[in-house]
């Protein structure tokens, strides 16, 4: 069984993070983009169905760049220890998310060229817009350096009670979603899929936070029971 060292994230998984942030980046600037058009183009001709249109595109781009920010977060964290960068690196989509609609908000109920009526609506659903933005973009559980390497501290000791060597895990390599690791690679979960194999380490470094399978820790905990324990169990 490995010991566990500090995490720290595979090349790949750095990749891949670097990846979604520049994907993150990429819907930000385009949903600011889009913000800048409505100021200069649909406010000053109070065509109200048209910015009610811009403002829900602008919140479903960056509730996209949040995604992909928090993503990459879970693949590539960074450290407790400065503090500073990691709060504003776990909440960057909150910001990103509040400033994509703060501009367009101010302008709407500040502009002197629409009617009362489109400021009230237009204001309001750009208002209620930026506020979905920002939550959707809060890291409630954000992910660090030191709370995988405990994590995996925590896994490495499940699976010794388990009997599971913690040094030959299998997780899908295909795309598949989730988080888990698993035990046996036969399990119906990853049976005929692109598998990567190796210790609960690695899995979090490729993977991200991970966790056994529930099935796996289903049948370790059977086949681990002693023999002459197993004759006493009731077959079902």
């Amino acid at each position: 069984m490995s010991e566990t060292k500090v995490f720290e994230a595979s090349p790949e998984a750095k990749g891949k993070a670097k990846q979604f942030r520049m994907y993150a980046f990429i819907a930000w600037i385009l949903a600011m983009a889009l913000q800048v058009f409505a100021i200069i183009k649909l406010i000053s001709d109070d065509k109200l169905v048209l910015m009610i249109i811009a403002i829900v595109a602008i919140l479903a781009t960056a509730i996209v760049g949040s995604t992909f920010w928090k993503k990459s977060n879970k693949l590539d964290p960074t450290s407790e220890k400065n503090a500073m960068r990691f709060f504003f690196q776990n909440q960057l989509g909150a910001f990103m998310g509040v400033f994509c609609l703060l501009p367009m908000v101010i302008m709407i109920f500040t502009s002197n060229s629409i009617s009362g009526k489109t400021k009230a609506i237009a204001g309001g659903a750009a208002a209620v817009a930026m506020t979905a933005a920002g939550v959707s973009g809060i890291e409630f559980d954000p992910a660090s350096i030191e709370k995988y390497t405990k994590e995996i501290s925590e896994q490495n000791k499940t699976a010794k009670s388990l009997n599971i060597n913690s040094d030959n895990v299998y997780w899908a390599t295909d795309g598949t979603k989730g988080n888990k690791y698993h035990a046996f690679d036969d399990c119906r979960y990853v049976k005929g899929k692109k598998l990567s194999n190796g210790s609960i380490q690695k899995a979090f470094a490729d993977k991200g936070s991970s966790e056994l399978c529930k099935i796996c820790a289903k049948k370790a905990a059977k086949s681990s029971v002693p023999a002459a324990t197993k004759e006493l169990v009731p077959q079902e």
